[in-house]
């Protein structure tokens, strides 16, 4: 047990200090403080003594010295049990400091405003408040660190526990979050600045160091299997995304859930129009873009009714009652996001009590770096955000798309982007009537896309987000009554894949990009 007998606070969120303070005063603790910290305990009654008092040093050059004095660094770092600490520390008339209570200056929140200048962001970056969650971390046998405002009610029960007291098991839980919590503070430092300057970045434009910071915001029930653990954990300075959703109603969301959530509304974002897409086991089993959304919903159900149940709902307009009448019908589903629901549509699924409502109000696209992590390492690459314009589209066959073709072969484009490679979009209009995803041989993509469409297929055209490596896929194609193909081209057997095509009559343009989603 350590008695706690002299405290320093100095505090950025002010939140609930004023109980820990209180607790402090009835155990005679001496507090010494700085600037709006010290005189908001005054101003509730409690004794404080400023820092510049206590070190016998002003604050000086805009505040921006004030804790880094040997009066303070010394009565935080001294070994009680060292003889000549403790004698260098009496020669100096430097007293002990029992217990820091330090948050920092609100970096994150800074480069979250909008229109900050980067001199405002420099000036967030505290100095003297890691020093001193440091200095008392590494001396946790003696000194009690405290940098989240969440324990303040666990160190209040301990000191009226323990008479004044505090235990060492709980000095030192808090000194290795106060590491964690500097650690984390100095990563998001170092993330913003060599991204703003550019600076410390390899020939290809990624950190030669990757330092993450996230930070838990759930657990999970499990992870992909009952047998595996997990969590769900938020970037630090990051509130936009999947992140950013509210749950409106339904159980907590599962490992998996958020999963299918997440790439549901990355392609939903794809469309200007109304729109939805239906999610499964990470990959789209319908999407549809129409005038009205209850539409849009339908024909992406219509498109693989049996895969659709269970499935996750991603819808790019506020849900009407029109759509929730057609959501409500087409069967059991997981999860719907969308930007905002009707009244109504609220009612109307209040009985569905294990149906899970997000909302999500902001669908900018987000351009971040993607990360998969495999074993002892990690891959990081740009996001595909690459669009296709379509001026640069190469007809490549005999026969032209017609016009409505086009449409629908771009519709299919952009939805092929989205489902894991091998993948293989049916499209008519601007709803997908067959999808064919993950297969090892495209062909076998090419099968199952004809198969799930069935008569539905007839008169469809096909997007492949990579090119065909055999003329086999056109022959299935064309039993499967395709029209147009729309793929990236750039095979060696390019030109027996023209010459397919030209033999049955169907339109080819190639893209010179590929969509590969592992």
């Amino acid at each position: 047990m350590i008695k706690i007998k002299r405290a320093l606070i100095s505090l950025s969120d002010k939140a609930g200090i004023l109980d820990l303070a209180r607790a402090l005063k009835r155990f005679g603790v001496e507090i010494i403080s700085t600037g709006g910290t010290a005189r908001i305990l005054r101003e509730n009654d409690i004794p404080v003594k400023d820092v510049s008092v206590y070190t016998g040093f002003p604050e000086m050059l805009d505040g921006r010295v004030k804790t880094l004095h040997p009066a303070i660094h010394g009565g935080l770092l001294a070994l009680r049990a060292n003889p000549e600490h403790m004698r260098k520390l009496e020669e100096h008339s430097i007293g002990l400091i029992d217990l820091v209570v330090v948050n920092l200056y609100p970096f994150e929140k800074t480069i979250q405003k909008p229109g900050v200048g980067i001199e405002e962001i420099i000036e967030n970056i505290d100095i003297g408040g890691p020093s001193m969650l440091r200095s008392a971390a590494k001396n946790y046998r003696s000194v009690g660190v405290v940098c989240n405002p969440r324990h303040y009610p666990r160190l209040i029960a301990e000191l009226e526990k323990n008479n004044g007291c505090l235990p060492e098991e709980l000095l030192r839980q808090l000194g290795i979050e106060a590491y964690a919590h500097t650690s984390r503070y100095d990563a998001s430092i170092y993330g913003y600045l060599s991204s703003y300057f550019k600076d410390n970045l390899s020939s290809k434009g990624f950190p030669d160091e990757l330092t993450l910071s996230f930070e838990k915001i759930q657990g999970l029930r499990y992870g992909e299997n009952p047998h595996q653990q997990a969590a769900f954990y938020k970037e630090k300075g990051k509130n936009k995304g999947l992140i950013g959703a509210r749950q409106l109603q339904g159980k907590e969301l599962s490992f998996n859930n958020i999963l299918d959530l997440n790439s549901a509304l990355e392609l939903v974002k794809e469309f200007n129009g109304p729109a939805a897409v239906i999610v499964k086991h990470n990959n789209p089993c319908g999407a549809a873009e129409d005038k009205s959304l209850d539409k849009a919903y339908l024909n992406a159900w219509k498109c693989d009714r049996l895969s659709a149940f269970g499935g996750i709902v991603a819808l790019n307009r506020k849900m009407d009652l029109l759509t929730a009448k057609a959501v409500s019908k087409s069967g059991f589903l997981e999860c719907i996001i969308a930007p905002a629901y009707a009244k109504e549509s609220l009612v109307l699924f209040k009985n569905k009590k294990n149906l899970r409502l997000l909302e999500l109000d902001d669908l900018s696209v987000i351009r971040e770096p993607e990360f998969k992590r495999v074993s002892g390492g990690m891959l990081l690459q740009d996001k595909d955000l690459l669009s296709l314009e379509p001026g640069n589209l190469k007809v490549v066959t005999r026969k032209k798309p017609t016009r409505a073709q086009m449409q629908s072969l771009l519709f299919a484009w952009k939805v092929a982007k989205h489902v894991k490679s091998n993948a293989i979009v049916f499209a008519k209009g601007t709803r997908t009537v067959g999808i064919g995803a993950g297969q090892m041989s495209r062909v076998d993509s090419v099968m199952i896309a004809r198969n799930k469409s069935g008569n539905a297929g007839k008169g469809c055209c096909l997007a492949s987000d990579a090119f065909f490596p055999k003329e086999d896929a056109i022959s299935w194609a064309h039993k499967a009554h395709v029209r147009a193909i729309i793929q990236p081209g750039g095979s060696i057997a390019d030109q027996k894949i023209i010459d397919a095509c030209n033999k049955h009559k169907i339109a080819m343009v190639t893209t010179g990009i590929r969509h590969f989603r592992h």
